[in-house]
Formats: structure tokens, sequence, C-alpha cells
């Protein structure tokens, strides 16, 4: 009798910790964006904020996505690409429209211009969804007339997460360039390892595709070499930031 009380509570509640470890996959990787997005909507400022964290974003999760329809994996991991998708295009227009905004006499530029000089600096929101679009049929039209390849789909699966492994190294190579961390927030850092962990244990746990668990652990490698940097250098003399710098704007969960 006490045992079947006692299951009867315990699925209920399996069910809660399952529920919960979903939706934070699914949101965890927008929280660090929300005061980032606040923080340029209210100074008017986005040159703290690297678009090409958006481009990286976008092109990861839309392979993701693509992945998906080769080999099906976790629900919470679809859904988690459809949502930083959009919050990434948000973020887009916001940094689009107050850049413009504080622009003066200076010539426009649109993604019909095929200028590599200046991509992904275009003055309309629309030309980034245009290539957003551009990217994504050729993309989808590709994996469909390869989708019964495994090869292909195996790597498909690796491109995607890889490309969103690397979002540390650019920080990491900054902060070894410069023999500094001033200007980078060691909150947001600490912030992406427990994330990047705790996304790293689900993969393992729930057996998603094996390219998502190795390069989690690869994410986990750069967010240590990071804090590693933190400790290293906070013995040498911080030099000074000769640009406006935000903390956290490289990285997803």
């Amino acid at each position: 009798m006490e045992t079947g009380g006692l299951e009867w509570l315990l699925v209920p509640m399996q069910q809660l910790v399952s529920w919960g470890a979903a939706g934070a996959m699914v949101f965890g990787g927008v929280v660090p964006y929300i005061p980032q997005y606040r923080d340029i909507r209210r100074t008017q400022n986005a040159e703290g904020f690297s678009t090409y964290v958006c481009l990286v974003l976008l092109v990861a999760n839309i392979l993701r996505i693509l992945f998906w329809f080769g080999r099906r994996f976790e629900s919470p991991l679809l859904w988690q690409s459809i949502i930083m998708i959009m919050t990434m295009l948000l973020m887009l227009k916001l940094c689009t429209e107050v850049r413009v905004s504080n622009e003066l006499n200076i010539k426009r530029r649109s993604f019909a211009d095929f200028d590599l000089n200046y991509f992904w600096h275009w003055s309309k929101f629309t030309d980034y969804v245009q290539c957003v679009l551009t990217f994504t049929c050729v993309t989808g039209y590709i994996t469909y007339l390869w989708l019964d390849s495994s090869l292909f789909v195996e790597t498909l699966g690796f491109l995607a997460v890889f490309t969103e492994a690397m979002l540390g190294v650019p920080q990491l190579y900054r902060n070894y360039q410069n023999r500094s961390t001033e200007g980078m927030s060691v909150k947001m850092v600490l912030m992406w390892t427990s994330g990047d962990t705790f996304k790293t244990v689900y993969f393992i746990l729930n057996q998603a595709p094996f390219q998502f668990s190795i390069c989690g652990l690869l994410q986990v490698f750069v967010d240590m070499a990071i804090l590693l940097q933190v400790y290293l250098y906070s013995s040498y003399p911080q030099k000074p930031v000769s640009h406006t710098a935000h903390p956290a704007s490289t990285k997803a969960l």
C-alpha cells in the first residue's frame, strides 16, 4: 500500500521535472538576450552588440531545423530553435532601427546590392529577412534533394551544433589578444557555463544525436577556457577598453 502511494506521488513529480527541463531547454537560450534587448532599447545604442551573433545563431538554428527532417530528435530542441530564430530577428530589427537612426548622411545599403563589403550591414530590417529567407530556401532545397543520404544528414546536424558551439570563441580570442577580460561580464560567462552544462547533461540523458553531446561538451570547454582567462589575467593590470563593450552578446545557452 505504501509502495503504491509512493509511486502515485513520484510519477507526477517526475513528469513535472521533465516538463521543467524541457521548458528550460526551449526558453533558456533566449534569456541572456532579454536584458540586452532592454538595454539597447533604453540607451538607443547598439554598438556593444554584434549582429554577427544573430547571423551565427540564425544559421545554426535553421540548419538544426533542417536536420530534424532527416533525423527526428527531442521536440524541445526543435522548439528551442524556432524560439531562438524569432528572438534573433527581433534583436536584428531593434539593432537596425537604432543604428540607422544614429547615422547621418550615410548611404543606404541593401541585400540586393550584393556587396560583400557591406554584408550583414544593411540599412533595413527587411534586407536581413530577405537574406534569411534566401538561405533557408537554398539550404532547404539542398536538404530535400539529399535527405535520403545519411552522411549528408549527419553532416548537416554536426554543422548546426558546431556553428553554435563556436559562439564563445571570438570572446576567447579577444581576451587573448588584449591579455585582459575587462569589459566582459564574468556573471554572464558563469551563466553560459551553467546553461551549457545543463544542456549537455540534457543531451546525454535524453540520448540526443551524438553531434549535440559532442558540441555541448565543446561549448563547456570554451566557457571554462574563458573563466581560466579571467583567473590568469586578474594578476595583470587591466587594459582600458577603447570601445563600448556590452557583457553578453556572444552566446546562447
